[in-house]
Order: C-alpha cells, then sequence, then structure tokens
C-alpha cells in the first residue's frame, strides 16, 4: 500500500481533528489504495507544534508554513489556518504541486476562494474543503429522501447555525472580530455551513436578501485570545476595541428550483450551544435535522397531509457513509467521524477513485452567497447570485 505524506498547517484544535481523521483511516476503511501519514506539522507558535507533534507520531515540526511546502516528501496538506491565511496558503499549496484539504471559508471573499480554486486547477491537484455537515449520515439520508421525493416537491428551507462563544461581553478581541483577518465573522465562521446545507439539499441558489448585526460593538483588548476565553470587563487595567464584524445574519434565500429558504447564523445566541439544525418543507412532508442529534432525522411522508404525524428515525448502514463505523441503526456518530469521512473521500480522490467531496467550486459558491449577503444588507435590495 502506497504512504501518502501529510503536512498540517495549524496545530490548533482544527489541525489536531485533521490529524487524527488521517490516523484513524485504516480502521474504517482497511483497504484504502492510499494510507496517509502525518509526517510535517508548521505553526507559527512554538508549543502548539511541540504538542501537536508529541500527540501525532512526532513528525516534522516547522515555524514556518513555507519551510512545511519546500519539503519534497510532503505529497498532501491540510489547512487549518485562520482564515486571513487561506488564500494565500491555499495558492501556495498547489503551486507546490502539493494536495489540498483546506477548512472552509476558505478566505475572506469569493475573489479569495476563487484565487484558491483556479492555482489548484492549475496545477492539476486534488482538493477538498471541509463543509462537513454533508457528510453527517442522517443529512446524507435527507438528500436521499428529498431526491426520492418522499417529501413531495419541496417547498421551503431553513438553516440554522446558533451558538455562544462569542454571546460574552469579556470574549477578547481576536482576529476574529477584524474584517482584514476574520473576514465577515459569523458569515464565513457559520453561514457558511448553512448555505453549503441548504446547497447540498436543495441545489444552487439564485438570489438572497439579508440583514447583519454586531450584538457586541466594543471587546477587551488583551494577549489571551482563545475561542472561549473570557475576561473580566470590570477590570479597569483593561483597554477596548471595536468589533468590525458581523455577529448575526439573517437572509431570505432563493433557491435555482424557485424554493425559498432562510439562512440564519448567530455567534452570539445567550443560551445556544452549537445549535445547529436544517430543515425542509415539502408538499407531502419534511425532513428536519439536528447537529446535537447526530444519528437522528426526523421525516414526515406519507399522504395524508393535515395532521400527519412526524416520526424519528435512526442513521444506518446505507446511510452515507455510515456503515463504516457502525455495524446497525441507533449508534450515533460525533463530530470528529465527519472529519474521518472528509478525509476518506479526500484520500479516494487522490487515488483517481469516485469520490463524494465538497469542492473549491462549492467553497466559491457559498463565499458568493455570503458576499451577496453583505451586499444586500448595505444596500436593502435583493441580490444575484451567479
Amino acid at each position: 500500500m502506497e504512504t501518502l505524506r501529510v503536512g498540517v498547517i495549524g496545530a490548533g484544535w482544527m489541525g489536531h481533528v485533521h490529524a487524527r481523521a488521517f490516523q484513524r483511516l485504516a480502521q474504517h476503511w482497511p483497504d484504502l489504495p492510499v494510507r496517509p501519514m502525518v509526517a510535517a506539522v508548521a505553526d507559527a507558535v512554538g508549543p502548539a507544534a511541540e504538542a501537536f507533534a508529541r500527540s501525532h507520531g512526532d513528525p516534522t515540526a516547522y515555524a514556518d508554513w513555507r519551510e512545511l511546502l519546500a519539503d519534497p516528501t510532503i505529497d498532501a496538506v491540510s489547512v487549518t489556518a485562520p482564515n486571513f491565511l487561506h488564500r494565500e496558503i491555499g495558492v501556495a499549496v498547489a503551486e507546490a504541486g502539493k494536495h489540498l484539504w483546506i477548512e472552509k471559508p476558505v478566505g475572506l471573499s469569493a475573489a479569495d476562494a476563487t484565487a484558491v480554486r483556479d492555482a489548484v486547477a492549475a496545477a492539476g491537484v486534488v482538493a477538498c474543503v471541509g463543509f462537513n455537515y454533508r457528510h453527517v449520515p442522517a443529512v446524507a439520508r435527507a438528500r436521499r429522501l428529498i431526491a426520492e421525493g418522499a417529501i413531495g416537491t419541496p417547498t421551503h428551507a431553513h438553516a440554522q447555525l446558533f451558538t455562544d462563544y462569542a454571546a460574552h461581553p469579556g470574549s477578547p478581541l481576536s482576529w476574529r472580530y477584524a474584517v482584514d483577518r476574520g473576514g465577515h465573522g459569523v458569515l464565513g465562521d457559520l453561514a457558511s455551513h448553512g448555505v453549503d446545507l441548504l446547497r447540498f439539499l436543495l441545489g444552487d441558489i439564485q438570489a438572497l436578501t439579508a440583514q447583519t448585526a454586531i450584538h457586541i460593538p466594543r471587546r477587551p483588548v488583551a494577549e489571551t485570545q482563545g475561542h472561549y476565553a473570557v475576561l473580566d470587563v470590570d477590570d479597569p487595567g483593561l483597554s477596548f476595541g471595536e468589533v468590525e464584524n458581523e455577529d448575526y445574519v439573517v437572509a431570505l434565500v432563493r433557491m435555482a428550483s424557485g424554493v425559498l429558504s432562510v439562512c440564519e447564523a448567530d455567534r452570539g445566541a445567550v443560551g445556544e450551544q452549537n445549535n445547529y439544525a436544517v430543515e425542509v418543507h415539502g408538499t407531502k412532508g419534511l425532513v428536519r435535522w439536528d447537529f446535537r442529534r447526530p444519528g437522528e432525522l426526523q421525516v414526515s411522508a406519507g399522504e395524508q397531509y393535515a395532521n400527519q404525524p412526524t416520526s424519528t428515525v435512526f442513521s444506518e448502514p446505507g446511510d452515507g457513509e455510515y456503515a463504516a463505523f457502525q455495524p446497525g441503526a441507533g449508534l450515533a456518530m460525533g463530530y470528529d467521524d465527519t472529519k474521518v469521512v472528509e478525509a476518506h473521500h479526500f484520500i479516494l480522490a487522490i487515488a483517481g477513485q469516485p469520490a463524494e467531496l465538497a469542492t473549491l467550486d462549492d467553497a466559491v459558491a457559498s463565499a458568493t452567497a455570503l458576499d451577496a449577503m453583505v451586499t444586500s444588507h448595505q444596500t436593502g435590495q435583493w441580490v444575484s447570485v451567479s
């Protein structure tokens, strides 16, 4: 079996998730044509790179991602760095002739995502984007039911992504709150997933209108900048800076099929912890999925219409890649499992085999919709999404 030497750029939480996904592949698919090995990591924060190396078989640690790309033994690269680095690193990975697994949203704008897509196409390498919720078996089942006509003709849909990591006013002013480093905040962070789920289930977007809001306009400035870090806002020694990007977005979306949908995301929703969900209503029923109950899908289907019941069905072999993880229905999979599935299809594509992965075309489509949301908020008008 051929070994694929992988480098990971970004030694934070998501970098560890990618590394674990590569390491678990052989446990779920022992007959893979190519077996990945995490051989290198790059992070400017020395302790983070060292901790990553200790956790994942002691790969070579680099302080500069350019040194990792210069290593001729590296075949593929995972990019889990902050959003503002996606374009520069993604293009460089492609130009170095290495396959690319990059986290969403692939930069700060559609122009960034397009630049990475074009570089990948020019280099002829394989690329995969981290829209992992489409790999949840229950979501795969929902897509199949919709395509089979089980809920009739889709009429309207709703994608919701609410969480509270930015709800506390003491959350420090990190790169996430600056346009030049975090882009448009909750749009790239969470709404990008909502757009991808709507597209995955219902097809392309035609046009949209949107409004955005900033819940907490000023945040404390400090060296501590963890995702869930909290500072004492009553500390007289703290200084404060302006939040530049959005905490909340709501968009009315018209799909190319004519289906009207709502895409809503909030990073500062008090009382909500990763409350991510998508539902599609049709002329004969509905499908509804909640991330916090990942192995369940609510389904209403039949000919009763009024007073028709909704049932909860459990994921089972035949739903997406469920069978590679569990032997029977009702054994739930988790977040990390979706990244293992993502890694699996990335490896299949590299091996030249059929694969179902989110591509850079999907990233460009999502980013184009997000840009349109910003434009719509500024103009108060519907914006076409090509």
